[in-house]
C-alpha cells in the first residue's frame, strides 16, 4: 500500500493541472529567453488557466540541470517573474533528468504531511543560453591575479599559460566518474543486452510518427501552451518532430559514438531541446474547496541508482519500475499508461530486456521474478522524446502531464512515468485515475 493511502483523504496529494511549452531545436525562438523567463512561462500559465489566486500558491520547485551563474535559484526567479509572491519560498534542484522528479516527489511528501495544499512543480532547460567558462588554469590564475599585490605578482600569476587554455569550455554530457558520453554509455548497453540496429531504428521511427499523429489529432491541444518570443511571433508547437523518419533514411546514418560496431545515431538519440513544463499540486481538501476536479492521484514514487555504472548508465526503468510494482501489488497488466524517457531507442530497449529478464532483477533488485516487458501499444503512443526533443529537466513534467491526459482519456486506473538520468540515477512515479 502507498504511503499516501495511509494519510487522511483530505491530505493525498493530487495533480490538478499540468502544462508544457513547446519544446525547441536549441537555437531557435526561446534564445532570446533567459533561462528562468523560460521556466516562468508554464508556472504563468498554471495561473491563468486555474482559478487559483497567486497568494495561494505555497512553494514551488524547478529541475534545472545547467545553471546559470546569475541565477543560482533558477526558482526563485521563475518564480517572481511569473507573478507568484515574493514571500512565498522556491528553490532549484539539480539530479540529472530526474531533476523535476525530485521536486515534484518531495512537495507531494509536503502535502501528505500538511505542510502544503497548494504548490507547483517545475522544471526547465535553455540550452540556447549556457553559461560559457574559461578552462581551470585561466580559472586558477584569475584568483590568483585577484589577489595579487603588485605588478611582479601579476605576472607571476599569468605565467605558464597556454593558448589552448584560452579556449571557452562548453558544458559537457560526459559522466565524471566513467569518463563516459551518455550515448557511448548507451552503447555499452547495447553490448550487453544485445539490442540491434534495426529495432532501435524502428522504435525511433515509431517515436516520430506516434507523435506527429497525437499533434494533428489535438491531442497536445491541452498540455502546451503557446509562447510569445521576443521578436513578436508565437511558438505553438515542438519543432523536432520529422515528417520523413523513415526506417530508409534513419537506416543511412552513420554510427555517432562508437564508429565501427555501434548503433546509436542522430536519428536515434534524442537532441538537446530549450523547453519548460509546470505541475500545479493540492490536497485532494484544496482541490475542492478550489472547485477543481483532479488530474491524477499522485500514488506513490520511487527512485535509484544503477549498480554498474559502465553497462547500466541509463537503465533507471529497469531499476525503478519492478519495485513500485511489487510495494503497490501491481503488476504491469495493471498499468493502463506508461509514458517513459526516450535519451536514445536504444536505452529504451535496453530497459524492456532487463524488465524481462529474471536474472537482472534478482541481481539487482533482489527479487524473485521480472514483471515483463511493457507492452508497446501503451507506451509512449504520443511520441516521446526522440520525437518531442529533451530538455533535460523540462522532460519530467511532460511525462506526467501527457500519463495524466492519456489515462484520463482512456479510463484507464494506473499510470506510470520512469526515466534514467546522467550518473546512473533512474526515478518512477505511479499515478492514479479517480474516476477509474
Amino acid at each position: 500500500m502507498s504511503a499516501y493511502d495511509q494519510v487522511p483523504p483530505a491530505r493525498r496529494p493530487v495533480l490538478v493541472d499540468a502544462v508544457r511549452t513547446p519544446f525547441l531545436n536549441s537555437g531557435g525562438a526561446y534564445a532570446q529567453l533567459r533561462h528562468h523567463e523560460l521556466a516562468a512561462e508554464p508556472i504563468r500559465a498554471l495561473l491563468q488557466r486555474n482559478p487559483v489566486p497567486a497568494d495561494a500558491v505555497q512553494f514551488l520547485t524547478v529541475g534545472a540541470v545547467v545553471q546559470e551563474l546569475d541565477t543560482t535559484n533558477v526558482a526563485r526567479e521563475a518564480g517572481i517573474e511569473a507573478g507568484l509572491p515574493t514571500r512565498m519560498p522556491a528553490y532549484s534542484i539539480s539530479m540529472a533528468g530526474i531533476s523535476p522528479a525530485v521536486g515534484f516527489s518531495h512537495l507531494c511528501d509536503m502535502i501528505a504531511l500538511g505542510r502544503l495544499e497548494v504548490a507547483i512543480a517545475a522544471g526547465s532547460e535553455n540550452f540556447s543560453d549556457i553559461p560559457i567558462r574559461m578552462r581551470r588554469p585561466v580559472r586558477q590564475r584569475a584568483v590568483k591575479l585577484a589577489l595579487a599585490k603588485s605588478a611582479t605578482q601579476r605576472l607571476r600569476a599569468l605565467g605558464g599559460l597556454k593558448p589552448s587554455d584560452l579556449l571557452p569550455e562548453l558544458p559537457s554530457s560526459t559522466d565524471l566518474t566513467t569518463g563516459l558520453t551518455m550515448g557511448s554509455a548507451c552503447e555499452a548497453m547495447v553490448r550487453r543486452f544485445g539490442v540491434t540496429r534495426e529495432d532501435a531504428d524502428r522504435f525511433a521511427a515509431r517515436s516520430h510518427a506516434n507523435a506527429l499523429q497525437a499533434w494533428d489529432s489535438g491531442c497536445y491541444d491541452e498540455d502546451v501552451v503557446r509562447v510569445d518570443d521576443r521578436n513578436g511571433g508565437q511558438v505553438l508547437r515542438d519543432d523536432s518532430v520529422r515528417t520523413d523518419a523513415t526506417l530508409e533514411k534513419l537506416a543511412a546514418l552513420r554510427p555517432a559514438f562508437d564508429r565501427k560496431q555501434g548503433i546509436v545515431t542522430p536519428g536515434n538519440s534524442s537532441g538537446l531541446t530549450d523547453g519548460a513544463s509546470a505541475q500545479l499540486l493540492m490536497s485532494t481538501a484544496a482541490a475542492e474547496h478550489h472547485g477543481l476536479a483532479p488530474l491524477v492521484q499522485v500514488v506513490d514514487y520511487h527512485f535509484a541508482g544503477v549498480q554498474d555504472l559502465h553497462t547500466e548508465m541509463l537503465m533507471g526503468p529497469a531499476m525503478t519500475i519492478p519495485v513500485l510494482l511489487a510495494r503497490n501489488g501491481l503488476s504491469m497488466e495493471d498499468i493502463a499508461v506508461f509514458e517513459l524517457h526516450e535519451a536514445f531507442a536504444a536505452q529504451i530497449l535496453c530497459n524492456q530486456h532487463a524488465l524481462a529478464d529474471d536474472s537482472f532483477v534478482r541481481d539487482e533488485l533482489h527479487m524473485d521474478r521480472a514483471p515483463g516487458p511493457i507492452p508497446e501499444e501503451r507506451l509512449n503512443v504520443w511520441g516521446g522524446s526522440l520525437a518531442l526533443g529533451n530538455p533535460f529537466a523540462g522532460t519530467g513534467g511532460r511525462l506526467l502531464s501527457t500519463a495524466a491526459r492519456r489515462l484520463r482519456k482512456q479510463g484507464g486506473r494506473f499510470a506510470m512515468t520512469a526515466t534514467c538520468a546522467g550518473g546512473g540515477l533512474g526515478a518512477a512515479i505511479l499515478l492514479r485515475n479517480p474516476d477509474a
